[in-house]
């Protein structure tokens, strides 16, 4: 039950969270929202008007109300998921790795739907720090859980993934668009997450623990 429990957490979260960037996004007029100029973070900006002195672009959300809730909400998700996976994902210390830095990402979407940009820009950007450094850990620990069924099933999704959102990290924060735009590499940065724990929840779904022989 916890392993069912798990994965529809992680599956919920990850198809919330899209759902909402696409949905919030089409809320906008006048600017539309770019998935290439904006940042996922505008999206629940409260105030309308031209942010970012570093990267100046015109944000007005609507229903930022609605992404703020799915922030904390996906982070809560996150959080829950991996707890309750925790049985299914161990032994060894690059699984409990991978489950605490799952959890410190989740505290870190909390922190940003608590705290939007144009609010509180400090906790904002805490709370996008751990998602870009620990989320993407969490991935490349669980790659490393030799000692894992369940992780070593994905080992190669998790490597992939962790290097994929690394590296878009790396060039978000050195604000390298690579073509796509800065705000695209942030979804380089984030997305594998998602991918992953969709991944990892369709297993844990059906997922049974062998027994120790007595």
């Amino acid at each position: 039950m916890r392993n069912r429990l798990a994965g529809a957490c992680w599956l919920l979260a990850a198809v919330s969270f899209l759902v909402a960037n696409v949905v919030v996004g089409l809320a906008w007029d006048q600017p539309g929202f770019s998935w290439a100029e904006h940042n996922i973070s505008d999206l629940g900006n409260v105030t309308c008007g031209v942010w970012d002195t570093s990267r100046p672009r015109p944000v007005c959300s609507p229903w930022h109300p609605a992404m703020n809730a799915v922030f904390v909400g996906t982070g809560l998700l996150l959080a829950l998921g991996a707890l309750l996976a925790h049985r299914a994902l161990r032994p060894g210390p690059a699984a409990a790795v991978a489950v605490a830095s799952t959890v410190a990402a989740g505290s870190g979407y909390v922190l940003a739907g608590l705290y939007p940009a144009d609010v509180d820009e400090n906790r904002h950007v805490l709370g996008a720090l751990l998602v870009f450094a620990l989320g993407n850990a969490a991935l490349l620990a669980a790659a490393l859980a030799g000692r894992s069924p369940l992780l070593r099933q994905l080992r190669t999704v998790s490597a992939v993934l962790g290097l994929l959102g690394l590296a878009g990290t790396v060039l978000f924060l050195a604000r390298v668009d690579t073509g796509i735009g800065v705000g695209g590499m942030e979804r380089v940065a984030v997305f594998p997450l998602f991918a992953w724990v969709t991944t990892a929840g369709l297993r844990l779904i059906p997922f049974r623990r062998a027994r120790p022989l007595s």
